[in-house]
């Protein structure tokens, strides 16, 4: 009779944390600090629609930057660009700043969707989003232990990002655009490092206790 044996766990080395932050630090800074430094500097000098138009062409000079330095200008860039053109046309025509961050504000809340309501499935958006990242074997992925890790990392990310949209949406309804800016930005970086945090620190434990 043939013994089928499951494949031995290889052992998967993961960057040491400090070299994860400092590759997440200048994404960080460009996807999240600076479009808001930028604009908000534009209110500050020129209005808001100085602000709309400083917006706009801090996203296109990333293209136009790229595309100097023949780098690929990724598809998600392009679609970041369309997406804040079309914002800033609707804050303009409307004067009203609440329409351009009431869209990322939605989208938050429908990434939080996409984690609590995948968290069961057998391929859950967290794991879709890690194996990006991290090459993960196949007999890796479907072992029980991993499989509630990332059930688990789907629930996390779900309701951090839920806590991210919630908060977003009162402090951009009940504040000044100035303290929605300023707070908002400070709160979701510590929000969501923290949930970097512990995913990282939790696939250490998962993937060394699978490895003994």
């Amino acid at each position: 009779m043939t013994l089928l044996l499951s494949p031995p766990v290889v052992p998967i080395a993961l960057p040491r944390l400090g070299a994860m932050l400092r590759h997440a630090a200048p994404r960080v800074l460009e996807g999240m600090i600076l479009p808001v430094a930028v604009f908000y500097a534009g209110m500050v000098l020129f209005g808001l629609y100085g602000a709309l138009a400083v917006a706009v062409a801090w996203v296109y000079g990333g293209i136009a930057w790229r595309l100097v330095k023949r780098r690929p200008v990724p598809g998600t860039v392009m679609l970041a660009a369309g997406t804040i053109t079309v914002r800033a046309v609707l804050a303009g025509a409307t004067g009203s700043p609440v329409l351009f961050f009431l869209q990322p504000c939605l989208g938050v809340f429908c990434a939080s969707m996409g984690f609590l309501c995948t968290a069961k499935l057998r391929r859950p958006l967290a794991q879709r989003l890690a194996t990006d990242l991290i090459p993960l074997p196949e007999h890796l992925l479907e072992h029980p232990r991993m499989r509630r890790f990332f059930m688990w990392q789907s629930v996390l990310w779900g309701c951090a990002q839920l806590l991210n949209a919630l908060l977003s949406l009162w402090l951009l309804l009940s504040q000044p655009l100035e303290t929605y800016l300023l707070v908002r930005t400070a709160a979701v970086a510590v929000l969501l490092g923290g949930a970097a945090l512990i995913s990282v620190l939790s696939l250490r434990h998962c993937l060394r206790a699978l490895q003994r």
